[in-house]
Formats: C-alpha cells, structure tokens, sequence
C-alpha cells in the first residue's frame, strides 16, 4: 500500500497550495467543481502586482533576505510575461493563484515556496480582485462620463427644438429637446457620483488579514497599501477577508446605470419610431430583417434595455450570496467574480454603443413642431393665464377642462372657438382678451431654475459642464 509521507504535492501539474493533510486528491467532481481558473484567471495582473508587493513587504520584515527578495520580484515579472504569452490556455490548476505559484517554482525554483509566507488566498484574492475592481471602476468611470458629455454636447445643438413631454406616457407639456437630453444627463451624473462613492469604500486594503486572523510577521500594511494604490487599511482581519459589500454595491451601482440606459434606450426606440417620427437613429447602429427588406431595427438599444434584466438580477444573486454566510472566508464567496466580471463588462459593451448613437441623433424639426402644435399640452398654460387674472387654480383647472371638451364636441381647435364658448368655460377667459399661448411662450414662461426657458436650460447645460469636469455632481 502507499505510504503518505506527509510531503507537499511536488511543484508541477499536480501543483496545489495545500495538501500535506490529506491522503488522497480531490474527487474529480469535486475538482471541477472547485475550480475556478477559467473565471480568476483575468485576475493574473492583479495577482503579480499583489505578490511582487508582498515580497517587498516580507523583505522589509526580514522574512526574505534581500538577494530572495530580489529573485522572486525577478521571477514574478517572468511569470508574468508568461501568462501575458498564453501559459494560462489550457492550464489545469485550481485558481490563477495556484498557477502564478507554478510557474514561478518554474522560474526560481524552491525560493519560490517563500512568497506565501503569512499570506492566505482568502486576503490575496480579496485583494486582487479589488484592485481589479478599482481599475475597471476607474474606465468606467471614463466611459459614463464620455456617455455624460455627448448628451450634453448633443442638447447644446438643439436648444431651440421643442418637444412634447410625456407623463404616463400621454402628451403633457412642451420642454425643449435638450431638456429632455439632459434629464437623462443628470440620472446618469448621479450614476457617476454613486460609483465615485462605491469606489471610495473598495479601496480598503486586506492584504496582511491572513486567513482570518491577521498575519503572525511584522508586516508593514501601511506600505502595502501605498504600494498597491489603497486608500485606506481594513480595520478587521476576519471583516475584511468575509467582506464583499462592496460587490454587492458595485453590482448594484452597474444595475441602477443599467436601469438608466434602458429608459433612455426606450425613450429612443419609441422617438425614432414611425409613429412618432421625432429623431432618427444612425444607421450604423440600427440592423435590418432577415425577412422585411424595409426594416431599421434599433437592436443596439433593445439590448441595452434587455440586459438591464440581467444587472437587476446579478444584484439579488449576491445579496443572497451573502445572506446566509457566518463570519469569515467562505467558498461561496467565490462566486462573487462571475457576478462582479459579468455586471462591468455588461456595461463597458452597451455604454460605447448608446453614446455613439446618442451622438449621432438627428432630429425633425417638422415631425417635432407638428407634435407641439396641440391644444392639450398648453392647457396648463391657460389655467396659468386665468389665475393671473384673479381665479383660483382649482377653478381655473375645471374651466379649461370645460373649455377641451367644447372643442372635442364641435371637432375644432381651441382657436377656432368663437367668444361665447370661451365664456361659457370661464368669464375671466374674455377679460383683458382671448388667451393666446403657444409652445414657445409655454417653455419661456418657466423660467426658474431646472425649468424649461431657454436661459434656465443654458444655465443646465453649464451645471452639466461643471459637472462633467467633477466626479459628477451627485445631487
């Protein structure tokens, strides 16, 4: 019978971080399902500039004498080249831990049984995979911003266009095209912000946590975490290797951008339709039918608004990732990449593909001004005119709504009205004159801040500006 003679599995293929308790390997099953190389392995940067600062840390606590230290710094930036190469296609080892520490046995050999030293994968990976997050939150960041600056750029063109506002999806009153832009400017500002916070608390340094104890050298986390780009060091060894809040809120954070894609997206999708005709799509980011030679599908937008689905749900899977955990490194948690890797890479393929199709709108200002010209979204208006000349809004409200039923009686424009209609709604309708308001005074006539006149959108557009040179506004 074999004797186990309690050795550690020998570097090489059958290459593991730990071992020397057990008699037998892993089940297959049991392996394969362990496995997580094909999700980790996009972490192997991480991983490298972990590790060449953990052995910096090591040498400063003489742990590793200087000429080790310098061998494995070496010997980590030839592993690297490796796997930059393809080393990690087709590798069979457990996780992109197991297989920097592979290949770095390769470069340097038995030194390379140092680098672990009061190191646990439970801070490592929470490590890495932080420093992943604060590198893809940094590009998003970019790319909101740029999506940010094209709708701004788009509405300073459009200023003098105005467009029927709708509230349950019915026409209510007229704003101007670049406010209707710039309301999703500042949904997606706030996303910014939001993700500049989420950002904020991701920047906590585990390493030197150990498994869950904290680590038995004299390691200088202070210098790890100005070496590594954190901001700040956890307070908590068993906190912060158990900790993925900051998934959660990350994953979250991306669902509520996704969210705020999809209603611009349908915003879009109902605009450029036929029925409505108010802006049409580049070409390039529409697709056709397979059968319907005619057709000018906004696909790009459809998906954007599909995949919104998906963001939502990543975020109840990793609550419920977390719900039933005790305290400290559990297995499950590493489930939390799929759900982390697949919301930001979600976004970073929508996000391009809504600005370049923002960018390229192209309104009609006939299918625009022939939808404004309409009794219905200059009612308030009349009502407006009728308490500036003394009648209560209740009343003025119950006066206009007479005086559309009139003309939906007769089939006729409120203008087309003769006098006596006009008072029989209201007296006050003829006195000081016939009310005469139109889309243009509408818009102008809400002049305060926020509102619709055109000084009050620049004075928008400049808030936009300022924000855009900020980490967003927030408000």
């Amino acid at each position: 019978m074999p004797t186990d003679t309690g050795a550690q599995p020998a570097p090489g293929d059958g290459h593991r971080l730990w071992g020397g308790r057990f008699s037998v390997p892993p089940a297959p099953a049991l392996e394969e399902l362990n496995r997580s190389l094909p999700v980790d392995r996009r972490l192997w940067r991480e991983d490298i500039q972990g590790s060449r600062a953990w052995v910096l840390a090591l040498a400063r606590a003489e742990v590793l004498s200087q000429a080790e230290a310098r061998v494995l710094d070496a010997g980590l930036m030839r592993v690297a080249d490796r796997i930059e190469a393809g080393a990690a296609e087709g590798a069979a080892d457990e996780d992109i831990h197991t297989l920097v520490e592979r290949l770095l046995y390769d470069e340097v050999g038995e030194v390379a049984g140092k680098l672990h030293t009061g190191r646990s994968r439970n801070d490592q990976v929470a490590t890495d995979a932080r420093l992943w997050a604060m590198q893809a939150g940094a590009r998003l960041q970019a790319e909101l911003r740029a999506l940010c600056a094209a709708l701004a750029d788009r509405a300073e063109t459009v200023i003098d266009l105005l467009i029927p506002a709708y509230t349950h999806l019915r026409r209510a009153q007229p704003v101007r095209v670049a406010h209707w832009l710039l309301a999703h400017f500042w949904a997606l500002d706030r996303d910014r912000a939001r993700l500049g916070d989420a950002l904020q608390r991701v920047a906590t340094l585990p390493l030197g946590s150990g498994a869950i104890a904290g680590c038995a050298f004299g390691i200088d986390r202070t210098l790890l975490k100005d070496v590594l780009g954190f901001e700040r060091i956890s307070e908590n060894s068993m906190d912060a290797v158990g900790d993925r809040d900051w998934v959660v809120e990350l994953v979250f954070v991306a669902a509520l951008i996704g969210t705020h894609l999809s209603r611009l997206a349908e915003d879009l999708i109902v605009y450029s339709s036929e029925e409505f005709g108010f802006v049409r799509l580049p070409e390039a980011y529409t697709t056709g039918s397979s059968l319907m030679p005619q057709k000018r599908n906004p696909d790009g937008l459809e998906l954007a608004r599909g995949k919104a689905a998906r963001l939502i749900g990543d975020v109840a899977a990793a609550l419920t990732l977390l719900k039933g955990l005790p305290s400290g490194y559990n297995k499950d948690m590493q489930e939390d990449k799929e759900l982390l890797f697949g919301a930001l890479d979600t976004l970073f393929n929508v996000i391009p593909a809504t600005r370049e199709t923002v960018a390229g709108l192209a309104f009609d200002e006939s299918a625009l001004a022939r939808a404004v010209d309409d009794d219905g979204l200059l009612a308030t208006d009349l009502a407006d005119e009728l308490v500036r000349r003394g009648v209560p809004f209740r009343e003025a409200h119950g006066a206009v709504g007479r005086l559309l039923r009139l003309a939906d009686e007769r089939r006729v424009r409120l203008a087309e009205l003769p006098d006596e209609a006009w008072s029989q709604a209201h007296p006050k309708f003829l006195a000081g004159g016939r009310p005469h308001p139109s889309p243009e005074a509408s818009v102008e006539s809400r002049a305060v801040p926020g509102g619709t006149a055109r000084g009050a959108v620049e004075a928008q557009l400049a808030a936009a500006r300022a924000a855009l040179a900020s980490g967003g506004h927030g408000g």
